[in-house]
């Protein structure tokens, strides 16, 4: 039992850990109210959590790398105020107009990969820097919360395919995704490329290549957050992004995914998305401010990955003395 275990914790994409919190906070907020994990109670949970899950997808992929991308807010921001101002123009429906975003989404993903890679400059520094304008845009195009989604796009945000609750179905998409692009050429050598850059470019590796698909990618799914959470609330922010880069991050970190580069996987992240998210609900429970959520955010991030820390080290060192 205790092999067992140890196995868990110590799983190489990292997110053994990870279950173990959340199965942790779901049974501590079902001692509180229970109930809490109906199929209807999760359904509304998945909905919760979808727009940080797709937000940290992509950090995920650009942290393989050895990257980070802090212009997710401006992009989440902006793809939610185009949902809410410019749907209703006619000649285009939904399936056009969501192209149209995951589009803008991956030019500004590309964007900062060209910058990165062809200037040389600190992944930090360029998406800080793309974070501020591209939310600046946002602000441009509708300077305060509000406008309107279009009716057919907020029923979609709530229906139920196959009587599968459109978050859930999202997510199960999300999954086999992963499962068919982990396993990929472009998967393999963003890991490479990330865990050493020099080896990596040495086996054909193209670094700006790797660069293109990573940073796209995490546009992408920054800009179907921001369609998400349109959809969700019938209206846009264009500030609203900045709620996400700091939790994306962090669910990226207590999914496992090393910021070193070269490891981690999306189960780990939705694992860690999924926590932060809960963590509201146990201190909504426990009456606190809401201010106590980031308080215990932060607590969970430290002890998980001083955890997994200790974990990893003792497994490297019983392999040693074997």
């Amino acid at each position: 039992m205790k092999r067992s275990l140890s196995s868990l914790l110590g799983r190489t994409d990292g997110w053994g850990m990870p279950l173990v919190v959340l199965f942790i906070i779901a049974g501590l907020i079902e001692l509180m109210r229970p109930g809490s994990f109906g199929l209807e109670q999760l359904a509304l949970i998945c909905a919760s959590a979808m727009i940080l899950v797709f937000v940290a997808t992509g950090e995920t992929i650009v942290v393989m790398r050895g990257g980070i991308d802090l212009s997710v807010g401006g992009t989440l921001s902006l793809a939610s105020v185009i949902s809410a101002t410019r749907a209703d123009l006619p000649g285009l429906d939904l399936l056009p107009w969501l192209a149209l975003i995951l589009g803008v989404g991956f030019l500004i993903g590309v964007a900062n990969a060209l910058i990165i890679s062809l200037l040389k400059l600190q992944p930090f520094l360029v998406t800080l820097a793309t974070w501020s304008i591209v939310e600046g845009i946002a602000l441009i195009v509708q300077p305060s919360e509000g406008g309107t989604v279009p009716p057919v796009w907020f029923a979609w945000g709530y229906s139920r395919p196959f009587g599968i609750p459109i978050s859930v179905l999202l997510l199960m998409l999300l999954m086999l995704w992963w499962a068919w692009f982990r396993r990929t050429r472009m998967a393999n050598s963003i890991r490479a490329a990330g865990s050493n850059e020099r080896s990596a470019y040495l086996n054909r590796v193209s670094l700006m290549g790797t660069n293109i698909a990573a940073y796209g990618i995490s546009g992408v799914m920054a800009a179907l957050a921001g369609f998400f959470y349109a959809t969700q609330t019938g209206a846009g922010s264009p500030v609203v992004g900045a709620q996400y880069v700091l939790p994306a991050i962090a669910a990226v970190v207590i999914g496992g995914t090393s910021l070193a580069g070269g490891r981690g996987g999306l189960t780990g992240t939705i694992t860690g998305a999924f926590i932060l998210n809960l963590t509201g609900t146990v201190v909504f429970l426990l009456k606190l401010t809401s201010y106590w959520q980031i308080v215990a955010q932060g607590a969970i991030l430290v002890l998980v990955v001083i955890t997994g820390s200790i974990v990893e080290a003792r497994s490297e060192r019983s392999g040693a003395d074997r």
